[in-house]
């Protein structure tokens, strides 16, 4: 049976396989669905440090190939996820994601401060990327300096390993991506939707109240995987792959692209079990293949021209079996 155990810059991960944030609550909702243990890990909902209602309604579209959403980070905020949400995620079986989102550096500074120390978090990731508030205009997401200045200030106040969530609506996201390193990143999770609008001709009405919204779901894998290898090149750090998957396939294509993990978002809201099933569907395309060990898929790609080689961190990956979680800071 091929390993499936991946790293993610300082922790050790049961598989590459990660829920994405927005797609799958905060993570325990899904428990009637999912053997968390076959996961690597948790993506929770973006958690913003006050309460937010959201867009108005029309905020969610299906598209022939994919979904619309002008959700807008509607949450509880800080409070409510310190007090009510995390409680309930400690001694999970798969590593615990936070997903955190602000207007401004010192927001995200705040979050991460309070966040740092709770024991039920692995890691944190920054939503620099959301295209459904500041009327889409992703200042965080497309400015290289702002960047990297917000993964700085929130590297210096926060123990926590940090990933840094990028927006596909830039020009080179590999700048991006370099940015977020030099600020600190231990992982780039690439990628957020893609903006997007749907119309009604009849009606002369958008899909969503906001009129453009993210668009996510089996049409963006190909921009997404495109994305995720532009940043495998740029980065030393680990890549996660984020962008229209819905097989086991699929999530092997970022690996090869250069990806360390994926997330597995839109494909939840009409199969919220289908995740679960990711890691033995992987296993067996894998032993089919013939391969033992994932990590060996990583940055494989072959152009025509060369082999592009991603370096492996030494040894076997096998989670350690303290890991009571299935992931460990090591």
């Amino acid at each position: 049976m091929a390993n499936l155990a991946v790293r993610l810059g300082p922790l050790l991960a049961r598989s590459p396989i990660f829920s994405a944030s927005g797609t799958f609550g905060h993570g325990r909702e899904m428990e009637p669905f999912v053997d968390f243990g076959s996961l690597g890990g948790l993506v929770s909902k973006t958690v913003t440090l006050r309460p937010r209602g959201g867009n108005p309604a029309p905020r969610l579209c299906e598209t022939e190939l994919g979904l619309i959403n002008s959700i807008g980070l509607e949450n509880r905020g800080l409070d409510a996820y310190l007090s009510e949400t995390l409680p309930g995620m400690a001694g999970l079986d798969c590593l615990v994601v936070t997903n955190v989102g602000g207007h401004a550096d010192r927001e995200f500074v705040e979050l991460a401060e309070r966040l740092s120390e709770r024991p039920e978090i692995d890691a944190l990731e920054l939503n620099l990327s959301c295209p459904n508030v500041d009327d889409g205009k992703l200042p965080l997401a497309t400015d290289p300096r702002r960047a990297e200045a917000v993964v700085s200030a929130v590297r210096a106040r926060c123990s926590k390993p940090l990933w840094a969530k990028l927006s596909p609506n830039v020009t080179r996201i590999g700048e991006m991506a370099k940015a977020v390193e030099a600020g600190g990143a231990d992982a780039v999770t690439a990628v957020n939707t893609v903006l997007g609008l749907a119309l009604d001709w009849r009606t002369r009405r958008p899909g969503v109240n906001t009129v453009q919204g993210g668009y996510s779901g089996p049409a963006i894998k190909p921009i997404a995987l495109r994305c995720a290898w532009e940043c495998a090149q740029a980065v030393a750090i680990p890549v996660i792959g984020c962008g229209g998957i819905v097989r086991a396939s699929d999530a092997l294509e970022f690996l090869v692209a250069g990806c360390s993990a994926v997330q597995f978002g839109t494909a939840s809201f009409s199969d919220p079990a289908r995740i679960g099933r990711l890691a033995a569907e992987m296993e067996a395309l894998l032993d089919e293949a013939g391969i033992a060990d994932v990590n060996d898929l990583v940055g494989s790609l072959q152009d025509g021209r060369q082999r592009l080689p991603r370096p492996r961190p030494g040894g076997p990956l096998t989670p350690p079996a303290e890991a009571a979680r299935g992931g460990a800071c090591v």
